[in-house]
């Protein structure tokens, strides 16, 4: 086994997880073979980790499911765990509050394992096939992950996928990020480039309306402070897919550490982690992370897309290929 690539443990049902080391524009990431998952991302001359991750495999089966892993089929949420293509009615497991789907159901893509295809020092190819009828969807889908570090020091996805059926595909990086090391991420500025977000009802269900963010808290157009706003909710970033552009900036006002986000996508999911337990997850380095440790930024369509025929589309077709694209681009010492 190349010395890149290391044994890092096995699921419940014995199968091997491996650990993927990439290097390159003065960063390093390690990536698993489960999920597809940033386990470990680190920038030359920054003492801490930039992402939230787990020391060992077994937290990434229950307490920090989600963390830095690459979910779909459809990543967030659809409502009641059902949808209609073409007139006929699919259902997917209610694993979120035992009464919608959430990322693609109870076993999805960020809880499978992926092969390696290919690997080079800086990039990992790795590919997951997602059979018809699996967690309920419709068609046989072949998905890969291009995840590479360029000489920028940006973290990038590009994530293509194919179908034999029409099919919901989206998929997003879940990775949670912490820019100066410190307990939280409250005093951290975030700008995003969306004028309108999506209200949820109680379940965290967009509620259909696409709301502008002036006069809310939803309001990021200038740099804001993050602070503690409970937020888990879709900013609207545009009506169709686009080629790669600048859509967030986070920037932490404890070090001169900032990150800019480029996607392809229509949606951005940010959640600032309010919901981890206050007894606190054991990450890396020994922390502890507790409410609002780091914030996720997570590229995709908008959630229930399925459902909301006036959302983006968020349908798959055999005909067409799905491409998402995003870069997390890390800047020491460049103001935002």
């Amino acid at each position: 086994m190349s010395r890149e690539i290391e044994t890092f443990g096995q699921t419940p049902d014995n199968h091997a997880v491996h650990r993927v080391t990439l290097r390159g524009g003065g960063l390093q990431a390690n990536i698993l073979t489960y999920g597809a998952t940033v386990q470990d991302l680190r920038l030359e001359g920054i003492a801490h980790p930039l992402v939230l991750g787990a020391p060992s495999i077994e937290p990434y089966f229950g307490t920090m499911k989600y963390f830095g892993a690459l979910v779909g089929r459809f990543a967030n949420r659809i409502r009641q765990g059902r949808f209609l293509i073409d007139g006929q009615e699919y259902h997917v497991p209610r694993n979120w509050l035992g009464k919608h789907a959430l990322h693609g159901g109870e076993v999805g893509a960020g809880e499978k394992i992926w092969s390696i295809e290919e690997l080079t020092k800086s990039s990992v190819t790795m590919r997951l096939d997602l059979a018809d009828g699996d967690m309920g969807f419709p068609g046989h889908l072949i998905v890969r992950v291009e995840i590479r570090l360029t000489e920028d020091s940006s973290l990038s996805f590009d994530i293509r996928a194919t179908t034999t059926a029409a099919t919901p595909c989206s998929f997003a990086h879940h990775g949670y990020f912490n820019l100066d090391g410190g307990p939280d991420i409250t005093r951290h500025d975030l700008r995003i480039d969306a004028e309108a977000y999506l209200p949820v009802d109680a379940d965290l269900i967009p509620t259909g309306e696409i709301r502008p963010v002036e006069g809310t808290k939803f309001d990021f157009r200038a740099r804001s402070e993050i602070g503690r706003r409970g937020l888990d909710h879709n900013f609207c970033l545009s009506d169709t897919r686009k080629p790669l552009r600048p859509v967030a900036r986070l920037r932490s006002t404890e070090s001169d550490l900032s990150m800019s986000v480029e996607t392809t996508e229509t949606g951005l999911q940010v959640y600032d982690s309010a919901y981890i337990p206050e007894a606190g997850l054991v990450g890396l380095d020994g922390k502890r992370y507790k409410p609002f440790a780091g914030v996720a930024l997570e590229t995709q369509a908008w959630p229930d897309a399925p459902n909301r025929p006036e959302f983006p589309k968020a349908v798959l077709l055999p005909e067409n290929e799905y491409r998402h694209q995003v870069r997390y681009a890390f800047n020491s010492g460049v103001p935002q």
